[in-house]
């Protein structure tokens, strides 16, 4: 699955468009590098998503196309940097 969608998907960032603008500013980096929005992401990738001052950092758990809002949040695991 691409980056943007994903992180749509896993509800990390709210819009695909908003998560293609980040990845475009290089605020969203995987496995230590900047990442396009077309990555494709794997189970066990680390995705970290710079918020102004603010870093989220998480490890993919599960990659599905569609998920509820309930369950979005078991896709990725809150890692501490």
């Amino acid at each position: 699955m691409r980056l943007d969608k994903y992180l749509k998907v896993s509800r990390l960032i709210k819009r695909r468009t908003v998560a293609n603008e980040a990845c475009d500013n290089e605020r969203v980096s995987v496995n230590g590098r900047p990442a396009r929005a077309s990555y494709e992401v794997k189970e066990g990738d680390i995705i970290a998503i710079r918020f102004g001052e603010r870093t989220l950092t998480v490890e993919v758990l599960s990659v599905q196309d569609n998920v509820g809002k309930a369950d979005a949040a078991a896709l990725y695991r809150e890692v501490r940097p």
